[in-house]
């Protein structure tokens, strides 16, 4: 069962501040059926991706804690040149400072004919404190009178999974599409209105929450993590 949404774990259980001792624990030990349940730390501060992760991971055998259950307001900067890497920046920083298995994602939209922007700037596009709206408005300005053929994008998510004691896993996911001529509809969040998938005619903000959490960047990520979890060494 989810706990991510509702639990709440005083903050001096975590002993925020002391160090943590970092244990070199074999990894190859797997979990056990007759195990109790273990905690995963979801981090990520948006209340979008947190939403998407509860739905992915709720069947699992894992607690699911927030940010917010734990109280930890601390900020990773993102310093790496590719998702891969700002994701298990933040999943390590946080397994550190919580003590617990965390969960971090960096995810972002890859515009061919721009380059491959926003790219790792996706939630920064623009200067921070810009609207998606903005945001948007700048894309299909750049975009103007491009064919279909060459409005490719896709969204790339990476996931990584860290222990506090630096053991570190990484997947990722991939969704292929189309920038849209204009945003549609009223589902998701950031830049969903504008990327279109061809093959079903809607963008991913005109698809059901349960139908975008089988076949988004980041639901086939959190599958991949799933196969993970399931097996994930007692370290």
């Amino acid at each position: 069962m989810s706990a991510c949404l509702d639990l709440r774990i005083p903050r001096q259980s975590l002993h925020l501040g002391e160090p943590i001792e970092l244990v070199a624990t074999d990894p190859s030990a797997t979990a056990s059926r007759e195990n109790p349940l273990r905690t995963l730390l979801l981090a990520t501060s948006n209340p979008h991706k947190l939403e998407e992760f509860c739905a992915l991971f709720s069947d699992l055998p894992w607690r699911l804690l927030s940010l917010k259950d734990l109280q930890l307001d601390t900020e990773v900067e993102e310093m790496g040149t590719t998702f891969a890497q700002n994701a298990e920046l933040k999943a390590r920083a946080y397994a550190h400072v919580s003590g617990m298995l965390s969960l971090a994602d960096d995810s972002g939209l890859v515009i061919d004919a721009l380059g491959g922007a926003p790219g790792i700037q996706s939630a920064r596009y623009l200067g921070r404190e810009s609207s998606y709206e903005e945001r948007f408005r700048r894309i299909l300005e750049q975009l103007k009178g491009l064919p279909t053929e060459q409005r490719a994008a896709r969204f790339r998510c990476a996931i990584a999974l860290a222990e506090p004691s630096g053991y570190t896993r990484i997947v990722d996911g991939v969704i292929e599409g189309v920038i849209a001529d204009s945003p549609r509809g009223e589902h998701g969040f950031g830049y969903d209105p504008i990327f279109l998938l061809p093959e079903l005619g809607k963008t991913l903000a005109e698809l059901a929450p349960e139908l975008k959490n089988r076949i988004s960047h980041r639901a086939r990520a959190a599958q991949s993590a799933r196969k993970l979890l399931e097996d994930w060494p007692y370290l």
